[in-house]
């Protein structure tokens, strides 16, 4: 229905059928995972990421950074999550923390990558490649 409605992005999609992901394909509707939101809520049902990536739907991660479900605000730990939990790569937990979210919140004309004129936000790790940032725990 989001997708339909011409939603940017859907979240909670731990349910979500093959009908709402073609739906989310159809009308770039992004996809928003919450790693923290599934492991706070002892969810069991996880989101269908083979069935986002067989129809091209970016998948955005975020904390959701509530505290009633999500008590966490660590975007890495998120990354963490996705690859552990959910069989992300650390390239998709990568975009989906910086493409896929601008796109999700409408930014992504402005933000979520470095090319000339955009804005400039970012933090520059020391690291050999993006699994680093996903495996991690704990330190800034």
């Amino acid at each position: 229905m989001a997708a339909e409605l011409g939603a940017l992005s859907a979240d909670h999609l731990e349910y979500a059928t093959a009908e709402d992901v073609s739906a989310m394909a159809e009308h770039g509707t992004v996809a928003v995972i919450l790693p923290g939101a599934f492991y706070v809520l002892k969810e069991t049902q996880q989101p269908p990421v083979q069935l986002l990536r067989d129809h091209n739907v970016p998948m955005a991660l975020a904390s959701d950074s509530n505290p009633g479900s999500s008590p966490v605000r660590s975007l890495r730990l998120m990354m963490n999550m996705a690859c552990t939990l959910f069989g992300f790569t650390p390239e998709e937990a990568l975009a989906g923390v910086t493409c896929h979210a601008a796109r999700a919140l409408g930014l992504d004309k402005t933000h979520g990558t470095l090319r000339p004129g955009k804005q400039a936000d970012f933090v520059c790790w020391n690291i050999e490649s993006p699994a680093e940032l996903s495996y991690w725990l704990g330190d800034a």
